[in-house]
């Protein structure tokens, strides 16, 4: 700790005139973006600052690197380590004293890092199939906590609990869909033959309370336009056995339009043949 002449005085005038002048932090924030969490604060002296934290109705522990800090924020990722539970923790200002009980502190809002933590939005891609089907590849986050010698991604944190909301329209359109999604890839098959469309994708975590279920959204992306093809849209053998359907039909009737075009020049024929014997014998008469 450092200790002069000055925060003697300080710390002696002050606790006589009581603890209210004492220099204490202020403004604690918890900052946390997938898992990576930081506790800042403000001060209005040159003193240095402990950071303690502890689990709600634990004992208080220390950072080891977040003692007697002339820094404004402490690193508190791996510290943490239960998810789940809420967290407190209280920024101590180093003053000289017979007492360290009776240092000035500051306490922090609760933090549970599984219902608080910021998630960023995902990154995705948007591709056509060999079927001309839409498909969404959506890249699973990497968070910031280390176990087991790699980082861990949002799926493994949150497991079941991880879907994400896609929301969808066609282009130039205003009207919008929004279907939740379980898997990370996503065949959009309900969709119209013809128009693009643009998508956004934004992670939903199942278990929050509802003003902290979405995350950010992306910024939309588009997919190729879906032009209809007959060859690659229908399966070949329905569409040959469709194809001699309509020759056998062109067939049928070009047969019935001969024929009933031969039957009345025949049946006309047998109309003149006997007009001309009808005039014949009126002449002999």
């Amino acid at each position: 700790m450092r200790i002069s002449v000055f925060h003697f005085l300080l710390f002696f005038f002050s606790s006589g005139s009581g603890s209210s002048h004492l220099p204490r932090a202020h403004n604690l924030t918890w900052t946390s973006f997938n898992f990576k969490t930081i506790l800042t604060w403000r001060s209005h002296s040159d003193h240095t600052h402990t950071v303690e934290f502890s689990r709600i109705g634990r004992d208080r522990l220390r950072n080891p690197h977040c003692i007697q800090i002339s820094h404004l924020e402490c690193d508190l990722t791996e510290d943490l380590s239960d998810l789940k539970a809420a967290y407190t923790a209280d920024v101590v200002t180093e003053l000289m004293t017979f007492d360290p009980m009776e240092l000035p502190r500051t306490q922090s809002k609760r933090f549970c890092p599984y219902n608080d933590t910021v998630i960023r939005a995902p990154q995705f891609s948007v591709k056509l199939d060999e079927n001309k089907t839409i498909v969404l590849h959506i890249a699973d986050q990497q968070t910031a906590l280390y176990r087991h010698g790699r980082h861990l991604t949002l799926r493994d944190v949150f497991k079941h609990d991880l879907k994400y909301s896609i929301m969808y329209n066609k282009a130039g359109s205003t009207g919008k869909k929004q279907t939740l999604v379980s898997d990370s890839e996503v065949m959009m098959r309900d969709l119209d033959r013809g128009p693009s469309y643009c998508f956004s994708i934004s992670v939903f975590i199942v278990s929050r309370r509802a003003n902290r279920k979405l995350a950010k959204w992306t910024l939309p992306k588009c997919s190729p336009a879906l032009t209809s093809d007959l060859f690659t849209e229908f399966d070949p053998v329905m569409l040959s056995a469709g194809l001699l359907v309509i020759a056998s039909l062109l067939v049928v009737v070009t047969v019935a339009i001969v024929c009933c075009c031969r039957r009345r020049v025949k049946e006309k024929s047998v109309e003149e043949d006997e007009e001309k014997e009808s005039h014949v014998i009126i002449k002999e008469v």
